[in-house]
């Protein structure tokens, strides 16, 4: 018996804002000083870094559980089974439901709740429940469906990772640039073939890291309105990420019983193209390896970070053949890792 991912599905939304797009934007320090020089070369900045072009929006008439949703029903259908078979409903997000130009989020009911109305499943041992993670959400979700197959109490689970960042942005910070929207849900399920979940790692650093990811004022001295929105400290993220991630990533291959040279993809949260570039670099330097070409499949260039649904939008893409000279193939070691708010770390290596 093994636990594997059968079936997959993403929603991209149709709203692209390009790198352009933010030239009129009025950016401010944190403490609402100017910041001195033009909005192109603070762009241009960015993209170097990020490697982000453009990113993705959804419709101003779409909710978060409404995204969710469009990329459940595709991964049911990859998966070819029947909705009402599903045991859990996991759900990962960070900010609910926030409408357009709104003040609050909604998480009453909750986003899987919701899902499984729009789904219109009527068996109510057909459990969801929501999972709040940071970043690292939609694979905890993973390894939550992975414990309770394990467990007997369930044989087939549905993932969502769903997020509309663009909706608790502060205009003001140049960390905005960085936010996308978008969900990827999976359906997890014990099947009789080989491979699948190997093992996992998991761990949160939460004594002087808790909050290197924040709900924070906006940075304009002269709004007033209380409306908070995503913050962090960037460096303080990339120190950290940088020392813990790849130690995980080792942890984890190590406990699995592959060997580094069986590793054929590493999907990484898609945050920084430099960080994760540098935290993959950092794993196969503890290996004694340069990091071979091709290893790390990359979608931040024109999807942006959308949090908890970066990993499972990146699988999707790969399997469906629409991320150029990009594949998995059956027998093939990967490994999923993440790092966000908390601060949360975890992986898994998993063999298709």
């Amino acid at each position: 018996m093994s636990i594997k991912i059968t079936g997959t599905g993403s929603y991209i939304p149709s709203g692209i804002k390009k790198n352009e797009n933010f030239y009129s934007h009025e950016f401010l320090n944190s403490d609402g000083s100017i910041i001195n020089g033009p909005n192109e070369v603070i762009v241009a900045k960015f993209k170097a870094i990020t490697g982000i072009e453009e990113r993705r929006y959804i419709k101003d008439e779409l909710l978060n559980s409404d995204i969710a949703f469009f990329a459940a029903e595709k991964a049911i259908a990859d998966a070819n089974i029947d909705k009402e078979s599903l045991d859990y409903i996991i759900v990962a997000h960070n900010y609910g439901d926030v409408k357009h130009n709104a003040e609050q989020s909604d998480t009453v009911p909750s986003i899987a709740s919701r899902v499984k109305h729009l789904l219109g499943i009527r068996n109510p041992k057909c459990v969801g429940y929501d999972l709040l993670f940071g970043c690292p959400g939609w694979i905890e979700g993973v390894i939550q469906a992975k414990a309770f197959i394990s467990s007997g109490l369930a044989k087939r689970c549905l993932v969502i990772g769903s997020e509309t960042l663009s909706r608790v942005v502060d205009k003001h910070d140049r960390d905005s640039m960085i936010y996308s929207d978008g969900a990827g849900a999976v359906i997890v399920e014990k099947t009789d073939e080989d491979g699948g979940i190997l093992t996992h790692d998991t761990a949160t650093f939460s004594l002087d890291e808790a909050h290197f990811i924040y709900f924070g004022e906006t940075n304009h001295p002269e709004i007033s309105d209380k409306r908070r929105y995503i913050k962090m400290y960037g460096r303080k993220i990339y120190e950290f990420a940088l020392k813990n991630v790849p130690l995980a990533m080792k942890s984890c291959l190590e406990n699995s019983g592959c060997s580094i040279t069986d590793v054929k993809k590493i999907l990484i949260h898609q945050a920084n193209e430099k960080m994760d570039e540098a935290i993959v670099k950092r794993f196969y330097k503890l290996h004694d390896m340069e990091m071979p070409k091709g290893i790390m499949p990359m979608s931040i260039n024109t999807l942006g970070n959308s949090s908890v649904a970066t990993i499972p939008t990146l699988l999707d893409l790969i399997l469906k053949g629409k991320l150029e000279n990009q594949h998995i193939d059956k027998g093939d070691v990967i490994i999923f890792a993440s790092v966000g708010a908390g601060m949360n770390i975890n992986a898994i290596v998993y063999r298709y």
